[in-house]
């Protein structure tokens, strides 16, 4: 922890200051709605000594602090990029940036109907188990969960396991597609109990916009961006940015892949 709290050369002044690694959260960097590891911190400090790092979380900047802080350092001071919902929440070197509102972009009368269907159709999924928290509003989205936020761990990996079977997530947003195909929302799936809906172009590339305009902050222009990613796989909460030009791909298969991955491309 003490590396941690290291002090860190300034961004242009990084042995790779063309380079940054972007990090999705649950399953890549931590369990899924768990705490990060000591282990996982000390390599991204030694990362950090060589490049930018940012992480790229769906959930709201709350969580990330939840997941990936500690009381001593907020998450903010553990990265110098902070993307939350998608980087519609945002901070650069501990500064927030400008955010955007998925209600003021949707219109307060759209939004009370995808939510109202959501619920009824909510109210008719007969699944093993319900919870509370189904509907989860958001700044720059909507996370809509047939279990529930509320769930326990237990029952998130039994709700996971009985999904992967009865594709329950995967019928929600088909329905929801068909439903609201003329609103211009994207619905994406990932970690284990949930999916977002949010405006078309507002996935995790969005956070790509912020990345680049530190070309004209900083003058870093960052010709490699390494995105690290478990839901890279079509129709996942990854896919589009571990798929878009602009980045380096890395699929990832929970967070210790991702620290094998990390000391193979960059010996840390």
């Amino acid at each position: 922890m003490t590396e941690a709290a290291a002090v860190y050369p300034p961004l242009d002044q990084r042995p790779l200051k063309n380079t940054i690694c972007l990090f999705d959260v649950d399953e890549t960097l931590t369990p899924a709605r768990r705490a990060v590891s000591p282990q996982m911190l000390q390599i991204l400090s030694r990362l950090r000594h060589k490049c930018a790092i940012g992480s790229v979380g769906g959930s709201d900047f709350a969580k990330q602090q939840e997941q990936l802080g500690t009381p001593a350092l907020p998450v903010i001071a553990l990265f110098d990029f902070c993307f939350a919902e998608n980087g519609l929440t945002a901070y650069r070197m501990g500064v927030p940036l400008a955010s955007q509102s998925f209600v003021g972009w949707l219109g307060e009368e759209r939004y009370k109907e995808l939510v109202n269907f959501c619920l009824r159709w909510l109210s008719e999924c007969d699944i093993p188990v319900k919870r509370g928290t189904f509907v989860e509003f958001r700044n720059g989205m909507v996370n809509i969960s047939p279990i529930g936020r509320n769930a326990s761990l237990d029952e998130r990996i039994a709700f996971n396991i009985y999904d992967k079977e009865h594709k329950v997530r995967e019928k929600f947003v088909a329905a929801l597609r068909e439903k609201f195909s003329h609103f211009g929302l994207t619905f994406s799936i990932g970690g284990q109990i949930s999916f977002d809906a949010f405006p078309t172009g507002w996935d995790k590339t969005y956070c790509l916009k912020h990345v680049a305009a530190e070309k004209n902050i900083s003058g870093v222009d960052y010709t490699t961006v390494h995105f690290f990613g478990d839901n890279t796989q079509k129709g996942g909460n990854d896919y589009e940015i571990a798929e878009d030009p602009r980045t380096v791909g890395h699929a990832v298969k929970n967070p210790e892949d991702t620290m094998r991955q990390l000391e193979e491309l960059f010996g840390v």
